[in-house]
């Protein structure tokens, strides 16, 4: 019986040639490609045709959009977890969901092993195989990338076009890239060299650059339930559909562009662009409306939780007792973080335009600087002040009295 390898297949400049590199190299292997549809749009086009041109016996087009939303992005959202300050983890937690969906299928076909095109340089390669061990350990990982004569992306190229492979790449345009409903980032070329500015004009594909956006703002409202987004504008939206309407409103005010050199897990540093304009919104809103919600001690400590959940989930840990630990005590402190807020969009900007909960927690009577006997007198604040001063009082007497010695 011929063996039965599940290839992670995108359509892109690496997965196309891989069908024909397994076909090459295990000798009388069934390759069945799998692409995950986590937003791609039009790149899922003519992937059937592609994918058996190439060698492949079967493509199943699996449309994960909604559950990607739903059990991916908002827990991190929820979270406020971004990585090293900038990083809205957009290529990060789609690859645990479309990793989850190769195994499922791998199991129900009888495969005996998962590729995938990720390089050896790359973060890809940890969370496919790490979601891979997590739950199907018994499967095999074939990483191409890791034992092929393939160097470079012109070689990919060369070996497309030897193989007459159809590919959507050129060498003039061979930016590494990827795109899901959240974001989309782009690598290589000119953007290998941290000390070029991008060329936007070039780059960008879901946002205009913020000087050609338009000369007035845009005020938008979204409300949200338990700390998740559910309406814009007063009209409810399911996850994804909000999370697109944010994406063309964000991009034509062109909010969520990202210049960012991040630490990859393997120990290098990269330079990449990321568009996330939908994403870049909620994340403030989101913030926005904490401020209202959450007391000082909470919001303190859900800071240092989100740098441990963006840190794991960068580093493919989604299928872990930490990350789902973390996300458990996200969602409790999510209870009462329900309301609206209000945003002014103008230039590749964000700003706070109002928001409103019903938990909110600023009680105007107390925070006003009139005079309310009844919930807060200015004459507690002298005993509270001497208590809380009190180590700074006897360390300065102690360091006075050593002077005098």
């Amino acid at each position: 019986m011929a063996e039965k390898i599940v290839l992670a297949y995108s359509g892109g400049l690496d997965t196309s040639i891989i069908i024909s590199w397994l076909k090459e190299n295990y000798e009388g292997c069934e390759v069945i490609a799998v692409c995950g549809d986590v937003g791609q749009g039009k790149e899922t086009e003519g992937l059937e045709e592609r994918a058996k041109a190439a060698g492949a016996s079967k493509l199943y087009l699996e449309d994960l959009r909604d559950e990607y939303v739903e059990d991916f992005i908002y827990p991190v959202v929820k979270a406020g977890a971004v990585y090293e300050g900038k990083y809205l983890l957009g290529t990060s937690h789609a690859r645990p969901i479309i990793a989850k969906r190769l195994v499922e299928i791998a199991l129900a076909e009888g495969a005996t092993a998962i590729c995938h095109g990720a390089t050896g340089k790359g973060n890809d390669q940890v969370r496919f195989e790490l979601t891979i061990k997590a739950l199907a350990p018994q499967l095999k990982i074939i990483a191409p990338w890791r034992i092929w004569d393939i160097k470079s992306r012109e070689d990919a190229v060369d070996y497309a076009e030897a193989h007459h492979i159809q590919i959507p790449v050129t060498k003039s345009d061979l930016y590494s890239r990827d795109r899901n409903i959240w974001h989309i980032s782009h690598e290589g070329m000119d953007l290998e060299d941290p000390a070029n500015e991008p060329q936007l004009d070039k780059l960008l594909k879901l946002t205009v650059p913020p000087e050609k956006t338009p000369d007035e703002p845009k005020y938008i409202t979204i409300g949200f339930e338990k700390g998740e987004a559910v309406s814009l504008d007063g009209e409810k939206l399911s996850p994804r559909v909000l999370v697109e309407k944010l994406n063309e409103i964000g991009g034509a005010y062109g909010i969520g562009i990202a210049d960012i050199v991040e630490d990859r897990l393997v120990g290098m540093k990269s330079r990449g662009v990321y568009e996330t304009p939908g994403g870049t919104i909620l994340y403030y809103a989101h913030n926005e409306l904490e401020y209202l919600c959450l007391d000082r001690d909470t919001q303190a400590f859900k800071r240092h939780v989100a740098i441990k959940l963006a840190e794991l989930v960068y580093d493919g840990k989604w299928y872990t007792p930490l990350r789902e630990a973390i996300s458990a005590f996200v969602d409790s402190t999510q209870e009462t973080v329900t309301g609206e807020v209000r945003l002014k969009l103008y230039k590749g900007s964000i700003s706070s335009a109002g928001a409103k909960s019903p938990y909110s927690l600023y009680n105007e009577t107390i925070a006003s600087f009139g005079d309310s006997h009844e919930l807060y007198s200015h004459k507690d604040s002298e005993g509270f002040i001497n208590l809380f001063g009190l180590p700074l009082k006897v360390r300065a007497l102690m360091k006075k009295s050593m002077e005098n010695k």
